[in-house]
């Protein structure tokens, strides 16, 4: 349905889409659409119970990555909570080491013995996948004060639920971050509901970003549904935490359409809501930019989506036959390893 707020967002992206080229839009497109499709495969899998555990789906939030990454540079770093499968697909892991991880298969990025809430890829900086609500945060701090100690102008992307704002540690973070300049971008992924609860039920405080305002941190909120938006807040915080200015706390409006997880039916929202977000699907949105400004045919259009759907077919294919952690893995990586945090080559 057309709503005041769809038409608002579509004539604010088309404003914006100027700003940024065909190769951009292509990229954008490309990326969020295989992010969806795994997804999208992976919950169909989860019902089958190839993959087990928890398993918490990102769809919806896709822009949140892909605008984050188009604004940085491969040696900068990014960690996150345990809604993590868009993270490293976005900054480039093959989709085969993802869906392994998933399947809890040897081959899988975290040699499967991390499963849905801990993927990580050392070689791109991605860091996980954490399963502590919160505990990410402090963590995203410490590794951009070892970037800050080395002296290289390398930056941390922080991701983090809206419902993690309520640990001590997010606080506790904060005020080091600034205390220190540390180069790192907290990312608040606000989808409006910390597992069930919504946000303005267990805080007073629901613009979100605001609270970093206690800690003279500079920030802003975001519209977190279009590429565009998201990249220019990232590329503005990039600026400040290389000039030395130090950390950013950006809230993103966005909104998953699934539950919190595969086991969360998200009874607690109505259908006229989801049918409002999803008019604003980034995919779409990126989509429609491509067709109006004739970045790609329909034929070439058909092809992107085809290479996505084989990428995904194939890491379901590499994961089905790949073989299980030998049981001698119990006994690996309990503490320290030279190689972690693991990757496979």
């Amino acid at each position: 349905m057309a709503t005041t707020k769809t038409k608002k967002a579509t004539k604010k992206v088309a404003a914006k889409s100027e700003k940024f080229s065909k190769e951009t839009y292509l990229k954008w497109y490309e990326s969020m659409l295989l992010m969806r499709k795994f997804e999208e495969k992976a919950g169909q899998l989860y019902i089958q119970q190839k993959i087990r555990g928890f398993c918490h789906l990102y769809i919806g939030q896709e822009a949140l990555v892909a605008g984050a990454i188009s604004a940085t540079k491969p040696t900068d770093n990014m960690i996150t909570a345990y809604r993590d499968h868009a993270h490293p697909i976005g900054l480039g892991m093959n989709p085969n080491y993802v869906m392994a991880e998933l399947y809890g298969k040897a081959t899988g990025c975290s040699k499967g013995k991390g499963g849905s809430m801990h993927m990580f890829d050392r070689k791109l900086n991605f860091f996980g996948g954490h399963g502590i609500v919160g505990g990410q945060i402090p963590l995203g701090a410490g590794i951009a004060f070892a970037d800050k100690y080395n002296g290289n102008d390398n930056v941390t992307l922080c991701y983090m639920g809206d419902g993690a704002v309520r640990q001590g540690a997010f606080h506790e973070a904060l005020n080091m971050a600034m205390n220190w300049r540390l180069p790192v971008i907290f990312i608040i992924e606000n989808n409006y509901y910390a597992m069930g609860t919504a946000v303005d039920r267990v805080s007073n405080v629901t613009n979100l970003h605001e609270m970093a305002n206690g800690y003279n941190m500079p920030n802003e909120q975001v519209d977190g549904m279009t590429c565009e938006t998201v990249h220019e807040a990232i590329e503005r915080a990039v600026k400040r935490a290389r000039a030395g200015e130090g950390p950013t706390l950006l809230e993103m409006r966005t909104y998953r359409y699934k539950g919190h997880s595969m086991s969360d039916p998200a009874k607690y929202r109505t259908k006229e809501e989801l049918e409002q977000y999803k008019s604003l699907d980034p995919i779409e949105s990126a989509l429609r930019v491509i067709k109006e400004k004739k970045y790609a045919s329909q034929s070439e259009i058909e092809t992107i989506q085809e290479r996505v759907k084989s990428q995904v077919a194939e890491s379901v294919e590499f994961s089905e036959n790949s073989p299980n952690p030998d049981a001698s893995e119990l006994y690996t990586d309990v503490y320290t390893e030279e190689d972690y945090p693991f990757i496979v080559d």
